[in-house]
């Protein structure tokens, strides 16, 4: 399948170098198949596997040995004129069967992930960046430990320890039958400690679950290693030269700045941080990561079985020698989070070389020794003890507050350090003033709350039924799902607000439509879709006022809903039972909508994300949100969904960096949506000789629009500015009515801008000569059929003719 690979190094002519011209097409959002990118049936995998892989039409495999193919023309498959054109097709890496749906239950670990790369960009405050990383990765750490405490809430407390406690629970939920001393007429298993120790195989089984995934993800996307040393040498790999950079080496930052750790908590990054040759090679990180959060869960599991032990042995009477080895396991558990915060504490690799060591005592012994300790702790809480009864809840409860209490915390420092790193270097198009990241990551703690208390309200109304014989889940739990009423109402308002917004743009629109097409005669229902068109794709620019809404009410909300229970310590609809008979019935309300909320919400949940990866129009609807949010390596949380850029990005790298080495010719990589991103972060992982010989053609790209805003540290004004002067030259293409791609706003010698004008959309308003029939709103798809594409295309193109490059003169600061 290498043949092209192959093949453009044989039957060179002199000469021929120069002439040679090559299109590698990057698609975005929701994927496309090589046909459907090359327009053409006939297509051929030239390199590549099953899972991401480069195609050309059959009739251009072998086109480097064509000596009489022209290369100046409009390509297109009924002829060979115009530039070769391949197509990377990296849709298996986000999609595939449907089980992938199940990454979706990994949402909150995949957002705290997110927020560690909306750090504000700035340069110096080095001891605030490392300080900012550490705070995510700790806040990422918390959610491990709340998600595995909520499956030990639900299979140690609600149903092996409560449920078959009581005879009328136990006897509803017949499976229970063996654990219920009444049932069992006081069998092996109904003792509590044997109880509680057979079902921590539940929590124990979804550590271990996590653990698989992400080991299976980081053998394969995390092991794709990036060209090192020379690029512009055929055959160089990463063990040419590991501590070569693909930064400009005349730039002072990229010399003088210190070595930064995978994670990001380093020395101010560089205009160009995404080209460091380690920064898309995660592998010795994430598997620490993955050590540490994988003992955290199994510590977790342990100490839920030693909390409810030690508690009974510590009463008067017990046995001093279980007193004795409850007291040495609480130690070693100690000693154990200890270990596990010191690995997440620690500074990882740097990402200025390709870091290829790893820490193989620590990544297999600190999970063996959390095994270890576990299965200790299971015969210890198993052991039989005279008089222990299971009486209302399990005990260790407080659990849940106190890592409420903690993510809060964490949250509040993260937003003062966020501010103190914006306050340094203010951008003006930075979203939510630099508090982006703080908001992104309490909402991961958000949704890890409602998970946890949702899901245990839930199964707590499943095994209790009507009949209330059981405590039920921690307060906490039911505060935190009676609360997601409230938080829908303002969300709704929210809403609603947006909505008079986009009304009032689109009746200013329609004016604007009509100026654009004045010799057009359209009716009122085609000027109004036009115009609530481009209203509607204004909308993602106010995504900061919905994120801020949302952030802020669930802090309120949050904050209040552990007040109360810690106040109260009873349920909101006890608590508000001696109050007007208006509040009573919200609480009540709120605290059985809630749960039914969550329950309903994750089952639609699911079945969306199944269908999203299965239908190609849903996975559009909602692909970009999650396409982002994959597209960042794992450097908070190594339980997140894999990212994809760590194989897309070095196969994008390996294929121009060889093809101009061994032909010599012109390359434009054309991105849209998504492939725009892959195609920047791959530009940026290029010599500075082979990105001469590189141009960059991006459409419908959220480069500035969305990464820009969200992730100014890394696609900030002076990061976009830097690219622009590395690769030769560079157009963007964008429409008004293109909810996701726009202008990059960036000064450049390729013609007057980077942008070129916004693309007419429709290509006519009414009917016309030469379109009789309407026109559609394309938005932001088809923007190869649009005349300006090759257009442009064919300006990039004349621009790389010359063997050499010129020197580019460096615009101000």
């Amino acid at each position: 399948m290498e043949r092209a690979q192959v093949r453009a190094g044989t039957g060179r002519t002199p000469g021929r170098e120069r002439t040679t011209a090559l299109e590698l097409l990057v698609h975005g959002v929701g994927g496309a198949t090589p046909q459907e990118m090359l327009d053409d049936p006939r297509t051929e995998r030239v390199t590549g596997d099953e899972t991401a892989a480069i195609y050309r039409r059959i009739e251009d495999v072998d086109s480097e040995r064509d000596p009489d193919r022209r290369d100046d023309g409009p390509a297109g498959p009924a002829g060979p004129a115009g530039p070769v054109q391949e197509a990377y097709v990296w849709s298996n890496l986000t999609s595939g069967n449907g089980t992938r749906a199940l990454w979706l239950l990994l949402l909150p670990f995949m957002v705290v992930n997110l927020a560690h790369w909306m750090r504000p960009a700035t340069h110096g405050h080095a001891r605030a960046v490392r300080l900012y990383g550490l705070l995510v990765r700790l806040a990422g750490l918390t959610l491990t430990v709340l998600l595995v405490a909520a499956a030990c809430e639900v299979a140690l407390d609600l149903a092996a320890w409560q449920c078959a406690g009581v005879s009328a629970c136990a006897e509803r939920n017949s499976w229970l039958g063996f654990f219920s001393p009444a049932l069992s007429h006081d069998g092996w298993w109904s003792l509590p400690g044997r109880r509680i120790a057979l079902a921590a195989l539940v929590p124990t089984a979804l550590v271990t679950l996590l653990w698989y995934l992400s080991h299976r993800t980081w053998s394969a996307y995390e092991s794709a290693r990036p060209m090192g040393g020379d690029q512009g040498e055929p055959g160089d790999g990463p063990e040419a030269d590991p501590g070569r950079t693909g930064a400009d080496p005349g730039r002072p930052e990229a010399a003088d700045t210190p070595a930064a750790d995978r994670a990001g908590d380093d020395e101010a990054t560089s205009l160009t941080a995404l080209g460091r040759p380690g920064f898309w090679f995660g592998r010795r990180l994430v598997a620490r990561l993955r050590a540490a959060h994988t003992a955290a869960g199994l510590l977790t599991v342990a100490a839920a079985l030693i909390w409810a032990a030690a508690a009974h042995d510590r009463e008067p009477g017990g046995p001093a020698a279980l007193e004795w080895l409850g007291g040495l396991l609480g130690t070693a558990l100690v000693v154990g989070f200890a270990a596990v915060l010191w690995v997440v504490c620690r500074r990882g690799r740097s990402e200025r070389r390709l870091d290829r060591e790893l820490d193989r005592r620590l990544v297999h012994r600190l999970p063996l020794a959390a095994v270890t300790l576990l299965l200790l702790t299971v015969v210890y809480t198993g052991w039989e003890r005279t008089g222990w009864r299971s009486t209302g809840g399990l005990p260790g409860d407080t659990a849940f507050g106190v890592l409420t209490l903690a993510q809060g915390l964490l949250v509040v420092a993260l937003c003062v350090v966020a501010h103190v790193l914006h306050r340094a270097r203010r951008e003006p198009r930075c979203a939510m003033r630099g508090f982006g990241g703080p908001a992104v990551a309490l909402l991961a703690c958000a949704l890890g709350g409602v998970f946890s208390g949702g899901v245990s309200q839930r199964v707590a109304d499943w095994l209790d039924g009507p009949a209330a014989v059981i405590p039920g889940p921690p307060v906490l739990l039911t505060w935190q799902a009676s609360v997601i009423p409230p938080l829908l109402v303002v969300l709704l308002l929210v809403a609603g607000r947006l909505c008079y917004v986009t009304l009032k743009l689109a009746r200013a629109e329609r004016t604007a439509v009509e100026r654009e097409y004045p010799q057009e005669a359209a009716d009122d229902t085609r000027l109004r879709r036009i115009a609530r068109t481009r209203a509607m794709a204004a909308l993602t620019d106010r995504a900061p006022l919905l994120i801020t809404a949302t952030a802020l009410t669930t802090l309120l909300l949050g904050g209040g809903a552990l007040g109360a229970a810690l106040v109260t310590g009873v349920t909101p609809a006890r608590a508000a039972e001696d109050t007007q008979p208006f509040l009573h019935g919200a609480a009540q309300t709120a605290q059985a909508l809630g749960s039914w909320l969550i329950g309903v919400g994750f089952i639609l949940f699911v079945a969306s994300g199944r269908r999203a990866y299965k239908d190609a129009s849903a996975r559009r609807t909602i692909g970009i949100l999650w396409d982002v949010g994959t597209f960042w390596p794992r450097a908070a949380h190594p339980f997140a969904p894999p990212c994809y850029a760590e194989r897309a990005v070095p196969d994008l790298t390996w294929r121009m960096a060889t093809w101009t080495a061994l032909t010599g010719g012109r390359l434009v990589i054309s991105g849209h949506s998504q492939g725009s991103v892959l195609a920047a972060a791959a530009s940026w992982q290029l010599t500075p000789a082979v990105r001469k010989r590189v141009a960059l053609l991006t459409y419908g790209s959220p480069l500035e629009r969305l990464y820009g805003r969200w992730f100014p540290g890394y696609f900030g004004p002076a990061a976009l500015s830097a690219l622009h002067e590395d690769v030769d030259c560079w157009r963007n293409l964008h429409r008004v009515t293109d909810p996701i791609g726009g202008p990059i706003g960036l000064p450049g010698d390729c013609g007057p801008k980077v942008d070129r004008a916004p693309l007419t959309d429709p290509m006519a308003c009414g009917r016309t000569a030469l379109h009789p029939l309407p026109a559609p709103i394309l938005g932001h798809s088809d923007y190869q059929a649009d005349p300006a594409f090759a257009e442009e295309r064919a300006r990039l193109l004349a621009r790389l003719r010359p063997e050499v490059p010129g020197p580019r003169p460096r615009t101000a600061e």
